[in-house]
């Protein structure tokens, strides 16, 4: 458990220096971009909780994979920790394309491709979560919640390739396999996006670590009344 402890500690440190780093960079080292404005320095908010969020998802259903082959508990501790991790980011993610859609595009939101299958991404972790909370505990459930994490995870490939695949508002893919190739990695656009992803990466394996932590802990109290014979609450 020190172990654990120190390990989380310096986790923490690594993902605050790296989000102080990070917020430098946005806010007095890169330019403001000539066409936006200060309104495009959320892009450096927005693409990495976007990654996050997508990532989350695969996380889920890889773990859920894992433990209906493996029936080990920490696997499905895993799923759970992530996708409530993965809320948070989608929730986010929402918020600041709204934000940033408003001054650029005129509209909180609009009906295109990539918005829409990001709504769908939330709502398939909310539909996740309240699944986990309100389904009897057991076997069934793991195996529902996982169907349910998959749906997720087919979902996470078709949101970033769906302004290449549909040319509407949003821009193509700035990093990945399907970015353009005259993207600007080399100036500080680039190196402040890569930063940030670092740092908001960071923090998502640092929230989800702990929520792991914490839903062991849950878990052992669980089994601790199980054995007195109190009933077990459904989590």
């Amino acid at each position: 458990m020190s172990g654990i402890f120190r390990a989380s500690n310096l986790l923490l440190i690594i993902t605050t220096g790296l989000m102080a780093l990070t917020l430098w960079m946005i806010f007095f080292w890169v330019p403001t971009e000539s066409n936006q404005g200060n309104i495009q320095r959320i892009l450096y908010i927005h693409v990495p909780v976007a990654w996050g969020s997508m990532l989350a998802i695969m996380f889920v259903a890889a773990a859920s994979i894992i433990y209906l082959r493996t029936k080990n508990e920490v696997w499905d501790r895993i799923a759970v920790a992530t996708a409530e991790t993965g809320v948070v980011f989608g929730a986010l993610m929402l918020i600041t394309g709204m934000v940033w859609a408003r001054p650029v595009w005129g509209v909180w939101w609009t009906g295109e491709a990539k918005l829409t299958t990001a709504l769908i991404l939330f709502f398939i972790y909310i539909a996740y979560l309240m699944f986990r909370a309100y389904f009897p505990p057991g076997a069934q459930r793991q195996r529902l919640a996982a169907i349910i994490g998959f749906i997720g995870a087919v979902d996470s490939p078709i949101i970033y390739y769906a302004a290449n695949l549909w040319s509407q508002a949003h821009p193509p893919a700035v990093i990945g396999p399907s970015a353009d190739g005259d993207s600007a990695f080399s100036s500080e656009f680039g190196m402040t996006l890569m930063v940030a992803t670092l740092a908001f990466t960071m923090l998502f394996i640092y929230i989800a670590w702990e929520r792991f932590a914490i839903r062991e802990t849950e878990d052992a109290l669980v089994e601790i009344k199980r054995t007195i014979g109190e009933p077990e609450p459904a989590h």
